[in-house]
């Protein structure tokens, strides 16, 4: 017994689990018909261009992170503190958790498009409305009764409600084989014919969405790449799991990078095969929270006429495939949605100094922070409350969340890569992994890392502003300056109240 208990504890991440493990925790299903609402085919190379800018460097950096820090608690806080200061360290780590309740606020009042796809085969959410409210209100209501009831059941020790992640996440990747086989189908039973045509080589630069067919609307898709390719943080922790990791890392990450972004690009090109931009997603009906459900129920209709099943049948064929999405999503979503109300706060909590958080919020019962849940659950709230009942319709209202959740999700990226050239100089880290040898790779590849997301996010911002759209453009520098004002705030207190003025830290 005592035997096998070892050779479980010694087994190592070989070169494929590697892989497996980098691609679920990264590949994002409704990436592809999302980035194909905004871009059409001129999405494929701006993901390209950032798996090779963006993805691949920064997750080298990562991993070396990853093994220098293997044994510390506080997980990128502790990367942070220990290569730049506490400061700088609390700051980007406050910034990586708001992000995360930026997605919070996001995802409870967008979850209800998977949920009205899985009861009724389509988004209905814009014909909802209550005690007068219209749908936009109404979607903030039950968003704020949404995180409400999370983080009771969440607080109360019930965290097994995440095994619907599982299910879920089975469900996803059944939806990639129906897109790709589907897809296949369709292009066979076309004679060859994609629905959306590619005329020249500019099909795959300019982009069939008006708003996005500008040299600053193409040039902000970027961030929409990059947010794709979010989630590569897990692969810190891998290193020392992996076997013969100086080999057998650097080629899985790789391998991993190549594979999701020639995924990506796959799948992008194969929405084109059955949706048509301008007869499927040009209704007003269609945004970026529910276009993903709306080009999959356009293929299960194009199914359906491929196997020679009347109008009406692949009608519901298509609202069927449409409900398969939902309930996919729906799960994924709410299994995600009761791991990340706890999980951040629990992770900056425990990582950073208690002193720094003002009460009780830093008590943690019964291995989680309730109290700091429950200030967290207040925070969503307001926000959910401010956007949805700032008077705009329905599509506004989704985008705007959209591009608050990428904005905020990707800024953090910018202080752990801004953080490396630091990490690389203190000689006393010990490093047991090393994949930028030089000074040279060093300092190119963090600025070209930090530069890409920078860009990206500089574009994404002033994009609005250029069309005369000001209010998106304040509300993408709102929500993540907010919470940047707010970490600034709890540092200079903690720093006045625990640090004798000779002691202080700098950045």
């Amino acid at each position: 017994m005592a035997s096998n208990e070892t050779e479980t504890k010694n087994k190592k991440l070989t070169l494929i689990a590697l892989i497996l493990m980098i691609f679920t925790s990264v590949f994002g299903f409704a990436n592809m018909p999302r980035s194909f609402y905004l871009m059409g085919y001129g999405a494929i190379p701006w993901y390209i261009i950032s798996g090779l800018t963006f993805f691949i460097p920064y997750a080298f950096m990562m991993a070396e992170y990853g093994a220098a820090f293997k044994n510390e608690k506080g997980g990128i806080y502790s990367w942070m503190e220990k290569s730049v200061g506490p400061k700088y360290a609390f700051i980007g780590t406050f910034m990586w958790f708001a992000s995360y309740i930026v997605w919070m606020v996001n995802i409870c009042s967008t979850i209800w498009i998977p949920f009205s796809n899985a009861i009724w085969g389509k988004d209905v959410t814009s014909t909802w409305g209550i005690f007068g409210l219209n749908s936009t209100q109404t979607i903030g209501i039950l968003g704020m009764i949404w995180i409400i009831f999370v983080t009771f059941t969440a607080s109360r020790g019930l965290e097994k409600i995440t095994k619907v992640t599982s299910v879920g996440g089975i469900a996803v990747v059944l939806l990639n084989v129906l897109l790709l086989v589907g897809a296949l189908i369709v292009l066979v039973s076309n004679g060859g014919h994609l629905a959306q045509p590619v005329v020249s080589a500019a099909s795959f630069v300019k982009s069939p969405n008006p708003a996005y067919s500008s040299s600053i609307g193409m040039l902000s898709f970027i961030v929409f790449a990059i947010f794709a390719y979010g989630g590569i943080e897990v692969v810190g922790g891998l290193v020392d799991q992996t076997e013969n990791a100086e080999v057998t890392f650097p080629k899985g990450v790789t391998i991993a990078a190549l594979i999701i972004t020639v995924g990506y690009s796959i799948g992008i090109f194969m929405c084109g095969i059955f949706t048509n931009w301008n007869t499927v997603l040009s209704s007003k009906g269609v945004h970026m929270a529910n276009c993903a459900y709306v080009v999959m129920q356009n293929l299960g209709f194009e199914l359906g006429k491929s196997f020679g099943m009347s109008q009406a049948s692949s009608l519901v064929l298509g609202a069927w495939v449409a409900r398969f999405m939902g309930l996919s999503m729906f799960l994924a979503l709410t299994g995600a949605f009761f791991t990340l109300c706890y999980s951040p706060l629990k992770q900056i909590i425990e990582g950073t100094p208690k002193e720094l958080w003002p009460g009780k919020m830093a008590e943690i019962k019964n291995g989680m922070p309730i109290n700091a849940m429950w200030v967290q659950c207040i925070v969503v709230v307001l926000f959910v409350a401010l956007v949805s009942f700032g008077g705009d319709a329905a599509a506004k209202f989704f985008s705007r969340l959209v591009l608050m959740t990428n904005v905020a999700m990707t800024l953090p990226y910018m202080f752990l890569s801004g953080a490396f050239i630091s990490f690389k100089k203190k000689k006393e880290i010990v490093k047991p992994f090393v994949v930028y040898k030089s000074k040279f790779s060093t300092w190119l590849w963090t600025i070209l890392v930090t530069f890409t997301v920078g860009f990206a996010n500089f574009f994404t911002i002033i994009e609005p502003a250029v069309d005369g759209n000001l209010t998106d453009t304040i509300w993408m520098i709102g929500g993540p300056l907010f919470f940047a004002i707010v970490a600034v705030a709890m540092y200079r207190r903690y720093e006045k109240k625990y640090i004798g003025k000779d002691e202080k830290t700098a950045v």
